[in-house]
């Protein structure tokens, strides 16, 4: 039986971002994905936006780590030739009634620390965005978009070359807690950690209770995509975003042009008990329609197609509008480390996040 200090559950940008963190301070670090691939899940079922911190209550772990994590993301981005862009993003008012909300959040992003917020008239969007339509907009120069895959490929990479061990399709099948840690069954071997980081996606409950961690319940929030025909990818430039639905589960079907040039619109929001139904029951493409054409007037039905979709992992059920990121000790089992509830900005934060955990991981092994 293998003895290492800290296993890691969870393959996707979180946890490897921390198998790298932990790996480079000294500690022996296994990461079991219960996939065949890393990465699989929410971590590149997403838009790839890269968040400057505008949306979250000041205060919060979601708005300190993503303002933290996003200049770590450039960097890490930069030094390792991930593809990305600092392109900058829009979140236009449609009409002088919303112009209230937008100040609103703008004097929030401020708070956080978001860098270069800026309220901007219809002549800035139109230079932008000409085929967009807006009386005025939040400019947020510092958000910018990445290729996920490639992200996690390089998070992948820079784990290995600190020698932290990949085990793939290593669903967990049981652990034991003793006085030096947690005995671990996987599906082909049994492991010894001294501590366990639980970074395990839309299943971190499940992962709570197999290891005898506090109970909590993870609510699947699919989100469904769009996408402008080729033809039309040349109708939109950037990052352009309505304001943030009031119930609080999303920010709304948005534009995304993605590192690689397509245009998606979306992400949609709806509450779902299956946490691997990315595609049973698809909206209509008709549903999308009318809250493009808020940003997009010259959109038809007939300019779109299907895009993917993707989960979020959420902490709070539809009835609530906020939960910040879990990332502490369990109460039950100290030497549970959890990393749960990593929805937005969990793509953005994850170099951030990982810093966190680390301290926590070391903190109990001292």
């Amino acid at each position: 039986m293998s003895s290492i200090d800290t296993l890691i559950v969870g393959g996707g940008l979180v946890g490897l971002a921390t198998a790298g963190e932990l790996a480079a301070a000294g500690l022996t670090v296994a990461v079991a994905e219960r996939h065949p691939r890393a990465g699989l899940e929410t971590s590149t079922h997403n838009s790839g936006v890269l968040h400057a911190g505008i949306y979250y209550p000041k205060g919060t772990l979601k708005a300190e780590l993503c303002v933290e994590g996003v200049e770590r993301l450039y960097d890490f981005c930069t030094r390792e030739g991930v593809p990305h862009e600092r392109c900058g993003k829009l979140i236009v008012a449609e009409s002088p009634d919303e112009m209230g909300a937008l100040e609103a959040l703008a004097s929030r992003g401020t708070a956080n620390g978001a860098r270069g917020l800026e309220i901007v008239d219809r002549e800035f969007v139109r230079a932008r965005e000409p085929h967009v339509a807006a009386c005025a907009a939040l400019w947020s120069p510092n958000t910018g978009r990445v290729e996920a895959e490639a992200l996690v490929g390089a998070l992948l990479r820079r784990a290995h070359s600190r020698d932290a061990i990949m085990l793939r399709s290593a669903r967990v099948m049981g652990a034991e807690a003793g006085p030096s840690g947690f005995t671990v069954r996987l599906e082909r071997e049994t492991i010894a950690a001294r501590t366990i980081v639980a970074a395990a996606g839309l299943y971190a409950d499940d992962v709570s209770r197999s290891f005898g961690g506090e109970s909590f319940t993870i609510y699947p929030c699919r989100g469904e995509y769009a996408e402008l025909r080729r033809s039309r990818c040349d109708w939109v430039n950037g990052l352009v975003y309505p304001l943030p639905l009031e119930s609080g589960h999303g920010l709304g079907v948005h534009l995304t042009k993605t590192v690689g040039g397509a245009v998606l619109l979306g992400p949609t929001a709806k509450y779902q008990s299956e946490k691997d139904n990315y595609e049973r029951d698809r909206l209509p493409l008709e549903d999308f329609v009318e809250p493009a054409r808020r940003l997009l007037p010259g959109l038809t039905l007939d300019d779109i197609t299907y895009g993917g979709s993707g989960i979020r992992p959420k902490l709070h059920p539809p009835e609530q509008s906020f939960a910040d990121f879990m990332i502490r000790a369990d109460r039950h089992q100290p030497a549970l480390i959890h990393a749960s509830g990593i929805d937005s900005p969990g793509l953005t934060a994850c170099l951030a996040i990982a810093v966190r955990i680390a301290r926590l991981v070391k903190e109990c092994l001292a």
